[in-house]
């Protein structure tokens, strides 16, 4: 027997806390550069596609590895749309959900049911991921719009094949056609949320992946991940402090005064990648403003400025892609409790992405520990002498 001090075992190099800085696997899916603010997606930058870009030729981009050609943009919208279908089972879920039901909760739930009745579900080949890709995106969004009619008392709408993506999910949503400035809006907002490399949901969405596990299984595990506080809700605490700081009638900057007194974090700031900018939030602050001013209310921009600006100055961080977005999902009537479901509205267009990666050249993603527990060996104690 030995101690060990006097032969250690084996052990990996220690991990910084939450594998910060840790390489995990190779992708040519996303690739950020948080000391210079750059996200890009397969090489193009976030800015390009979000000023030229939609969100059904970003999600083509990000499963095909390219831009497509005007056709292959047809084919892709079109096998989309045909995606836009829910097996009756799916809605019984919906409408049987007790009321304390929240959105996520019900999202997370409703994808694992869907793979029940999906045709590939026992395929995980490439084109067979890309078969259910089309249809989880679609349904994905089908899913959050029907489910808060539902527990609105409102009858669930069909979709409109003749819509786009985004607008698709707002008429959906609303009963209502939407105007063009709140589906670029949208579109815009889903582009920029579409992916972000190894994030919590996108890492056990590739862990899940790894065990050839289907993709309806990663994609469920993602949402899981995503519905933790930590890793999305920030939109929806920060639209909270600005409806308190709006209820209280006070000015916001002598609000986050008070916040900071108190020791209390502000959503919304800082990031764990960037040191810069995020660079979604230069445009989520434009649209906020630019939606503000098109509903003849900038109520929300404003109070947001203001806070951005205080922040900035005292504290030295920078507003992420969390906080304009909450006063740009509010301006187009979305409630709170929908802010992060619509995150994953747009990022089931990464998830499958790094899904397929995955499947396509797959290995069992197995890590080690640190050991930081007794040291071995420690003797085993007779129940009778403890």
């Amino acid at each position: 027997m030995f101690t060990t001090s006097e032969k250690p075992l084996p052990s990996p190099a220690v991990a910084p806390k939450g594998l910060e800085g840790i390489v995990a696997t190779s992708s040519s899916i996303c690739f950020i550069d948080g000391d210079a603010g750059v996200l890009s997606y397969r090489g193009i930058d976030i800015h390009e596609l979000a000023q030229r870009s939609t969100f059904e030729e970003t999600a083509y981009l990000l499963w095909n590895g390219k831009l497509p050609t005007t056709s292959e943009l047809a084919g892709f919208a079109a096998q989309l749309t045909a995606g836009r279908q829910l097996n009756p089972r799916v809605l019984e879920l919906l409408h049987s959900v007790p009321a304390s039901a929240t959105p996520m909760q019900v999202l997370r739930t409703a994808v694992s049911l869907l793979s029940i009745y999906d045709a590939d579900e026992a395929e995980n080949t490439h084109d067979a991921n890309i078969r259910k890709s089309f249809r989880l995106t679609s349904q994905i969004a089908m899913i959050v719009a029907a489910f808060d009619r539902i527990r609105k008392g409102k009858p669930v709408i069909e979709p409109d094949h003749k819509l786009s993506h985004a607008a698709n999910f707002l008429w959906m949503l609303n009963g209502e056609k939407p105007s063009e400035t709140a589906t670029r809006a949208l579109d815009i907002a889903l582009i920029l949320h579409a992916d972000h490399e190894l994030n919590a949901s996108t890492f056990a969405a590739r862990v899940i992946a790894a065990t050839l596990a289907d993709i309806h299984s990663a994609i469920t595990g993602a949402l899981g991940a995503l519905k933790g506080p930590l890793h999305g809700g920030a939109n929806e605490a920060t639209m909270r402090l600005l409806y308190a700081i709006d209820e209280a009638g006070v000015d916001p900057i002598e609000h986050v005064k008070q916040m900071f007194a108190e020791k209390k974090k502000i959503s919304g700031f800082g990031h764990r990648v960037y040191h810069t900018e995020d660079p979604r939030a230069t445009h989520l602050r434009r649209m906020s403003e630019e939606l503000g001013r098109a509903a003849g209310n900038t109520k929300w921009f404003d109070m947001s400025r203001k806070i951005e600006l205080f922040v900035k100055e005292q504290k030295k961080l920078n507003a992420n892609v969390d906080f304009y977005s909450a006063s740009t999902y509010t301006t187009l009537g979305i409630d709170i409790d929908l802010f992060t479901p619509i995150f994953a509205i747009s990022r089931i267009a990464g998830w499958a992405a790094h899904v397929i990666e995955q499947h396509d050249d797959n290995r069992l993603i197995r890590p080690r520990a640190d050991y930081i527990g007794p040291a071995y060996p420690s003797p085993y104690v007779p129940i009778a002498e403890r």
